[in-house]
Protein backbone atom coordinates (compact mmCIF):
# COMPACT_ATOMS: atom_id res chain seq x y z
CA UNK A 1 0.00 0.00 0.00
CA UNK A 2 2.93 2.31 -0.61
CA UNK A 3 0.84 4.68 -2.73
CA UNK A 4 -2.26 4.60 -0.51
CA UNK A 5 -3.51 6.95 2.20
CA UNK A 6 -3.22 5.34 5.64
CA UNK A 7 -4.60 7.10 8.72
CA UNK A 8 -3.52 5.86 12.15
CA UNK A 9 -5.91 7.02 14.86
CA UNK A 10 -4.01 7.19 18.15
CA UNK A 11 -0.49 8.41 18.84
CA UNK A 12 0.31 6.05 21.71
CA UNK A 13 2.68 3.09 21.68
CA UNK A 14 0.72 1.10 19.07
CA UNK A 15 0.21 4.03 16.72
CA UNK A 16 3.79 5.31 16.83
CA UNK A 17 5.19 1.80 16.46
CA UNK A 18 3.02 1.21 13.39
CA UNK A 19 4.06 4.49 11.78
CA UNK A 20 7.70 3.58 12.31
CA UNK A 21 7.24 0.01 11.05
CA UNK A 22 5.50 1.30 7.91
CA UNK A 23 8.14 3.94 7.30
CA UNK A 24 10.88 1.32 7.44
CA UNK A 25 9.06 -0.38 4.56
CA UNK A 26 8.70 2.81 2.54
CA UNK A 27 4.98 3.21 3.34
CA UNK A 28 3.74 6.65 4.35
CA UNK A 29 1.08 7.17 7.01
CA UNK A 30 -0.48 9.94 9.09
CA UNK A 31 -0.99 9.72 12.85
CA UNK A 32 -3.71 11.73 14.59
CA UNK A 33 -3.82 11.95 18.39
CA UNK A 34 -6.69 13.33 20.45
CA UNK A 35 -4.65 14.57 23.42
CA UNK A 36 -2.34 17.59 23.13
CA UNK A 37 0.53 15.86 24.96
CA UNK A 38 0.60 13.22 22.25
CA UNK A 39 -0.22 10.46 24.69
CA UNK A 40 3.12 10.83 26.46
CA UNK A 41 1.65 11.10 29.94
CA UNK A 42 1.70 8.13 32.29
CA UNK A 43 4.07 6.47 34.70
CA UNK A 44 6.18 3.42 33.93
CA UNK A 45 5.86 0.40 31.66
CA UNK A 46 7.16 -3.10 32.26
CA UNK A 47 8.55 -4.18 28.90
CA UNK A 48 8.57 -7.97 28.75
CA UNK A 49 11.13 -9.77 26.61
CA UNK A 50 8.93 -9.88 23.54
CA UNK A 51 8.48 -6.10 23.80
CA UNK A 52 12.26 -5.64 23.81
CA UNK A 53 12.51 -7.96 20.81
CA UNK A 54 9.88 -5.88 19.01
CA UNK A 55 11.85 -2.70 19.68
CA UNK A 56 14.92 -4.33 18.15
CA UNK A 57 12.87 -5.15 15.03
CA UNK A 58 11.80 -1.50 14.94
CA UNK A 59 15.46 -0.48 14.94
CA UNK A 60 15.29 0.85 18.51
CA UNK A 61 17.12 -1.85 20.44
CA UNK A 62 20.14 0.28 21.31
CA UNK A 63 17.89 3.15 22.37
CA UNK A 64 15.77 1.16 24.79
CA UNK A 65 18.86 -0.29 26.43
CA UNK A 66 19.64 3.25 27.63
CA UNK A 67 16.29 3.60 29.38
CA UNK A 68 15.13 2.49 32.80
CA UNK A 69 16.45 -0.64 34.43
CA UNK A 70 16.57 -4.32 33.46
CA UNK A 71 14.28 -6.74 35.31
CA UNK A 72 16.54 -9.73 35.99
CA UNK A 73 14.26 -11.77 38.21
CA UNK A 74 10.93 -11.63 39.99
CA UNK A 75 9.77 -12.69 43.45
CA UNK A 76 6.29 -13.59 44.67
CA UNK A 77 5.44 -13.40 48.38
CA UNK A 78 2.37 -13.65 50.54
CA UNK A 79 1.17 -10.76 52.71
CA UNK A 80 3.41 -11.87 55.60
CA UNK A 81 6.47 -11.58 53.38
CA UNK A 82 7.05 -15.30 52.99
CA UNK A 83 8.78 -16.05 49.68
CA UNK A 84 6.62 -18.31 47.54
CA UNK A 85 8.79 -18.54 44.43
CA UNK A 86 11.41 -16.80 42.31
CA UNK A 87 11.60 -16.64 38.52
CA UNK A 88 14.75 -15.99 36.49
CA UNK A 89 13.78 -13.49 33.79
CA UNK A 90 17.14 -13.67 32.02
CA UNK A 91 16.84 -17.45 31.68
CA UNK A 92 13.32 -17.19 30.21
CA UNK A 93 14.04 -14.74 27.41
CA UNK A 94 16.41 -14.91 24.47
CA UNK A 95 19.74 -13.05 24.62
CA UNK A 96 19.20 -9.37 23.89
CA UNK A 97 15.57 -9.50 25.05
CA UNK A 98 15.99 -8.91 28.76
CA UNK A 99 12.86 -7.25 30.23
CA UNK A 100 13.09 -3.65 31.43
CA UNK A 101 11.05 -1.14 33.37
CA UNK A 102 11.04 2.25 31.61
CA UNK A 103 9.17 5.51 31.96
CA UNK A 104 6.28 5.68 29.55
CA UNK A 105 7.34 9.17 28.50
CA UNK A 106 10.83 7.90 27.63
CA UNK A 107 9.46 5.06 25.52
CA UNK A 108 7.11 7.42 23.71
CA UNK A 109 9.95 9.83 23.01
CA UNK A 110 12.04 6.96 21.64
CA UNK A 111 9.25 5.90 19.27
CA UNK A 112 8.46 9.49 18.28
CA UNK A 113 11.85 11.10 17.97
CA UNK A 114 14.22 8.40 16.77
CA UNK A 115 15.61 8.87 13.23
CA UNK A 116 13.10 7.51 10.77
CA UNK A 117 10.27 7.80 13.27
CA UNK A 118 8.17 9.81 10.86
CA UNK A 119 6.51 13.20 10.90
CA UNK A 120 5.10 14.41 14.24
CA UNK A 121 1.60 13.32 15.18
CA UNK A 122 -1.19 15.68 14.26
CA UNK A 123 -3.36 16.83 17.15
CA UNK A 124 -6.95 16.05 16.15
CA UNK A 125 -9.94 14.19 17.57
CA UNK A 126 -11.79 11.66 15.45
CA UNK A 127 -15.54 11.70 16.01
CA UNK A 128 -16.86 9.27 13.40
CA UNK A 129 -15.64 6.63 10.94
CA UNK A 130 -17.79 5.40 8.05
CA UNK A 131 -16.77 2.55 5.77
CA UNK A 132 -16.87 3.26 2.03
CA UNK A 133 -16.20 1.04 -1.00
CA UNK A 134 -12.78 2.66 -1.38
CA UNK A 135 -11.81 2.81 2.33
CA UNK A 136 -13.29 4.98 5.06
CA UNK A 137 -14.56 8.52 5.56
CA UNK A 138 -13.31 10.01 8.82
CA UNK A 139 -15.07 12.92 10.51
CA UNK A 140 -13.09 15.04 12.96
CA UNK A 141 -14.22 17.15 15.92
CA UNK A 142 -14.11 20.31 13.82
CA UNK A 143 -16.55 18.57 11.42
CA UNK A 144 -14.21 18.31 8.46
CA UNK A 145 -14.13 14.94 6.67
CA UNK A 146 -11.19 13.07 5.17
CA UNK A 147 -11.23 10.00 2.93
CA UNK A 148 -8.53 7.36 3.48
CA UNK A 149 -7.75 4.05 1.84
CA UNK A 150 -7.11 2.41 5.23
CA UNK A 151 -7.89 3.49 8.80
CA UNK A 152 -6.09 1.85 11.72
CA UNK A 153 -7.61 2.17 15.18
CA UNK A 154 -4.71 2.41 17.63
CA UNK A 155 -6.77 4.52 20.01
CA UNK A 156 -6.81 2.35 23.10
CA UNK A 157 -9.40 0.74 25.33
CA UNK A 158 -12.04 3.39 24.63
CA UNK A 159 -11.44 3.26 20.87
CA UNK A 160 -13.64 5.53 18.78
CA UNK A 161 -12.72 3.53 15.67
CA UNK A 162 -13.85 0.28 17.30
CA UNK A 163 -17.17 1.69 18.48
CA UNK A 164 -17.88 3.28 15.11
CA UNK A 165 -16.95 0.31 12.93
CA UNK A 166 -17.53 -2.77 15.08
CA UNK A 167 -19.96 -1.56 17.74
CA UNK A 168 -19.72 -0.97 21.47
CA UNK A 169 -19.92 -4.57 22.75
CA UNK A 170 -16.86 -6.47 23.94
CA UNK A 171 -15.48 -4.43 26.84
CA UNK A 172 -15.59 -5.67 30.42
CA UNK A 173 -14.04 -5.07 33.83
CA UNK A 174 -11.02 -7.28 34.42
CA UNK A 175 -11.63 -10.51 36.33
CA UNK A 176 -8.76 -9.80 38.70
CA UNK A 177 -9.69 -6.27 39.67
CA UNK A 178 -12.14 -3.64 38.50
CA UNK A 179 -9.68 -0.81 39.24
CA UNK A 180 -6.12 -0.15 40.36
CA UNK A 181 -3.84 2.34 42.06
CA UNK A 182 -0.49 3.27 40.52
CA UNK A 183 2.33 5.58 41.50
CA UNK A 184 6.05 6.29 41.56
CA UNK A 185 7.67 6.30 45.02
CA UNK A 186 11.13 6.35 46.61
CA UNK A 187 12.73 2.93 46.26
CA UNK A 188 12.84 1.25 49.69
CA UNK A 189 15.57 -1.14 48.55
CA UNK A 190 13.71 -3.35 46.08
CA UNK A 191 16.05 -4.79 43.44
CA UNK A 192 13.67 -6.94 41.38
CA UNK A 193 10.03 -7.25 40.32
CA UNK A 194 8.36 -8.08 43.64
CA UNK A 195 4.73 -8.97 44.30
CA UNK A 196 2.93 -9.41 47.62
CA UNK A 197 -0.47 -11.09 47.44
CA UNK A 198 -3.07 -11.59 50.16
CA UNK A 199 -6.47 -13.23 49.99
CA UNK A 200 -8.17 -10.12 48.60
CA UNK A 201 -5.48 -7.70 47.40
CA UNK A 202 -2.00 -7.47 45.91
CA UNK A 203 0.82 -4.95 45.60
CA UNK A 204 3.57 -4.92 42.99
CA UNK A 205 6.89 -3.06 43.15
CA UNK A 206 9.31 -2.80 40.21
CA UNK A 207 12.50 -0.70 40.52
CA UNK A 208 13.07 1.96 37.89
CA UNK A 209 16.37 2.84 39.57
CA UNK A 210 18.01 2.65 42.98
CA UNK A 211 16.09 5.81 43.86
CA UNK A 212 12.62 5.17 42.41
CA UNK A 213 10.13 2.31 42.28
CA UNK A 214 6.88 1.74 40.39
CA UNK A 215 3.92 0.75 42.59
CA UNK A 216 0.76 -1.05 41.42
CA UNK A 217 -2.07 -2.18 43.69
CA UNK A 218 -5.31 -3.99 42.98
CA UNK A 219 -7.77 -6.48 44.37
CA UNK A 220 -7.34 -10.15 43.45
CA UNK A 221 -10.94 -11.28 43.71
CA UNK A 222 -12.77 -8.74 41.56
CA UNK A 223 -13.68 -6.75 44.64
CA UNK A 224 -13.87 -2.96 44.82
CA UNK A 225 -10.76 -0.81 44.71
CA UNK A 226 -12.07 2.44 46.14
CA UNK A 227 -11.02 5.74 44.62
CA UNK A 228 -10.33 7.15 48.10
CA UNK A 229 -6.56 6.88 48.81
CA UNK A 230 -7.46 5.76 52.33
CA UNK A 231 -8.24 2.37 50.72
CA UNK A 232 -4.50 1.86 50.29
CA UNK A 233 -3.68 2.43 53.96
CA UNK A 234 -6.55 0.24 55.14
CA UNK A 235 -5.71 -2.54 52.70
CA UNK A 236 -1.94 -2.74 53.05
CA UNK A 237 -1.16 -1.56 56.59
CA UNK A 238 -0.70 -5.15 57.81
CA UNK A 239 1.36 -6.34 54.82
CA UNK A 240 4.97 -7.24 55.52
CA UNK A 241 8.11 -5.80 54.01
CA UNK A 242 8.31 -2.48 52.20
CA UNK A 243 4.69 -2.28 51.03
CA UNK A 244 3.36 -0.16 53.96
CA UNK A 245 6.44 2.08 53.69
CA UNK A 246 5.77 2.74 50.01
CA UNK A 247 2.06 3.33 50.66
CA UNK A 248 2.90 5.85 53.40
CA UNK A 249 5.27 7.70 51.05
CA UNK A 250 2.61 7.88 48.35
CA UNK A 251 -0.10 9.02 50.76
CA UNK A 252 2.21 11.77 51.98
CA UNK A 253 2.33 13.07 48.40
CA UNK A 254 -1.03 12.14 46.81
CA UNK A 255 -0.14 13.84 43.52
CA UNK A 256 2.03 10.78 42.81
CA UNK A 257 -1.03 8.48 42.89
CA UNK A 258 -3.39 7.55 40.06
CA UNK A 259 -6.61 5.56 40.33
CA UNK A 260 -8.15 4.07 37.19
CA UNK A 261 -10.48 1.27 36.08
CA UNK A 262 -9.00 -1.92 34.63
CA UNK A 263 -10.90 -2.67 31.44
CA UNK A 264 -10.45 -5.57 29.03
CA UNK A 265 -11.44 -5.80 25.38
CA UNK A 266 -12.50 -9.19 24.04
CA UNK A 267 -14.05 -9.01 20.58
CA UNK A 268 -14.44 -11.66 17.85
CA UNK A 269 -13.07 -9.51 15.01
CA UNK A 270 -10.41 -6.81 14.80
CA UNK A 271 -11.22 -5.57 11.32
CA UNK A 272 -14.02 -4.72 8.97
CA UNK A 273 -13.62 -3.51 5.42
CA UNK A 274 -10.60 -1.24 5.34
CA UNK A 275 -10.49 -0.53 9.08
CA UNK A 276 -8.16 -2.51 11.35
CA UNK A 277 -7.70 -2.38 15.13
CA UNK A 278 -4.36 -2.93 16.88
CA UNK A 279 -3.10 -2.85 20.46
CA UNK A 280 -5.53 -2.15 23.29
CA UNK A 281 -8.21 -1.05 20.84
CA UNK A 282 -8.36 -4.68 19.68
CA UNK A 283 -7.42 -6.74 22.74
CA UNK A 284 -6.77 -4.84 25.97
CA UNK A 285 -5.99 -7.25 28.80
CA UNK A 286 -5.47 -6.73 32.53
CA UNK A 287 -1.74 -6.19 33.26
CA UNK A 288 -1.33 -9.54 35.00
CA UNK A 289 1.60 -10.49 32.77
CA UNK A 290 2.61 -7.01 31.57
CA UNK A 291 2.06 -7.95 27.94
CA UNK A 292 0.17 -4.93 26.59
CA UNK A 293 3.03 -2.87 25.17
CA UNK A 294 4.74 -5.88 23.64
CA UNK A 295 1.59 -7.11 21.94
CA UNK A 296 0.90 -3.61 20.60
CA UNK A 297 4.35 -3.31 19.03
CA UNK A 298 4.13 -6.83 17.62
CA UNK A 299 0.77 -5.88 16.09
CA UNK A 300 2.44 -2.90 14.45
CA UNK A 301 5.25 -5.00 12.99
CA UNK A 302 2.92 -7.69 11.64
CA UNK A 303 0.40 -5.24 10.18
CA UNK A 304 3.21 -3.36 8.41
CA UNK A 305 4.45 -6.71 7.09
CA UNK A 306 0.96 -7.55 5.80
CA UNK A 307 0.52 -4.13 4.20
CA UNK A 308 3.83 -4.45 2.37
CA UNK A 309 2.26 -6.98 0.00
CA UNK A 310 -1.51 -6.88 0.64
CA UNK A 311 -4.07 -4.37 -0.54
CA UNK A 312 -7.74 -3.73 0.05
CA UNK A 313 -10.15 -5.60 2.29
CA UNK A 314 -7.84 -8.63 2.62
CA UNK A 315 -5.35 -6.83 4.88
CA UNK A 316 -7.47 -7.02 8.03
CA UNK A 317 -8.29 -10.75 7.89
CA UNK A 318 -4.68 -11.63 7.05
CA UNK A 319 -3.44 -9.57 9.99
CA UNK A 320 -5.93 -11.25 12.33
CA UNK A 321 -5.00 -14.72 11.12
CA UNK A 322 -1.36 -14.11 11.99
CA UNK A 323 -1.97 -12.49 15.39
CA UNK A 324 -5.00 -14.16 16.92
CA UNK A 325 -3.34 -17.25 18.44
CA UNK A 326 -0.59 -15.28 20.22
CA UNK A 327 -3.00 -12.69 21.61
CA UNK A 328 -5.56 -15.31 22.65
CA UNK A 329 -2.81 -17.14 24.52
CA UNK A 330 -2.14 -14.10 26.71
CA UNK A 331 -5.86 -13.57 27.28
CA UNK A 332 -6.28 -17.20 28.34
CA UNK A 333 -3.32 -17.09 30.73
CA UNK A 334 -4.49 -13.77 32.16
CA UNK A 335 -7.89 -15.25 32.96
CA UNK A 336 -6.36 -18.40 34.43
CA UNK A 337 -4.00 -16.46 36.67
CA UNK A 338 -6.71 -14.00 37.68
CA UNK A 339 -8.97 -16.79 38.89
CA UNK A 340 -6.21 -18.27 41.02
CA UNK A 341 -4.75 -15.06 42.43
CA UNK A 342 -6.55 -15.21 45.77
CA UNK A 343 -6.02 -18.92 46.45
CA UNK A 344 -4.06 -20.09 49.52
CA UNK A 345 -0.32 -19.47 49.45
CA UNK A 346 0.60 -23.16 49.13
CA UNK A 347 -1.41 -23.42 45.92
CA UNK A 348 0.13 -20.27 44.47
CA UNK A 349 3.61 -21.55 45.37
CA UNK A 350 2.97 -24.55 43.11
CA UNK A 351 1.03 -22.84 40.35
CA UNK A 352 2.94 -19.57 39.82
CA UNK A 353 6.13 -21.10 38.35
CA UNK A 354 4.03 -23.27 36.06
CA UNK A 355 1.86 -20.42 34.81
CA UNK A 356 4.94 -18.19 34.42
CA UNK A 357 6.58 -20.75 32.12
CA UNK A 358 3.32 -21.52 30.33
CA UNK A 359 2.66 -17.82 29.70
CA UNK A 360 6.06 -16.60 28.62
CA UNK A 361 7.40 -19.75 26.95
CA UNK A 362 5.44 -19.19 23.71
CA UNK A 363 6.02 -15.43 23.92
CA UNK A 364 9.79 -15.94 24.03
CA UNK A 365 9.66 -17.28 20.49
CA UNK A 366 10.08 -14.46 17.94
CA UNK A 367 7.28 -13.30 15.72
CA UNK A 368 7.53 -14.17 12.05
CA UNK A 369 7.91 -11.37 9.52
CA UNK A 370 7.62 -12.65 5.97
CA UNK A 371 9.17 -9.61 4.34
CA UNK A 372 12.15 -8.21 6.30
CA UNK A 373 12.05 -4.45 6.74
Amino acid sequence: MADKSILIVGGGIAGLALRRALRRRGIASTVVERFPDGGRSGLAIHLTGNAIAALHLLGLGDGVEQLGRPVRHREYRNETGRLLCTMDEEAMWRPGSRPRLVRRSDLMALLQDAPGGGTPSRSAAVEAVRLTPEGAAVTFADRHVEDHDLVVGADGVHSVVRSQVLGTAGTRSALLSTASWRGMAPNPGVDCLSAWTGRRSAALLIPLSDEEVYFYASSVDGGPVEDDPAWLEQTFRDFAGPVPEVVDALLAEPSRLYHSPVTEVRIPAWSKGRCVLIGDAAHATAPVWGAGAGLAMEDALVLADVLSDTDGDAAGPRFEARRRARVDHIAKMTDLTSRGAGTPAWIRRIMLPRTYRATYGPMSRPIELRTPA
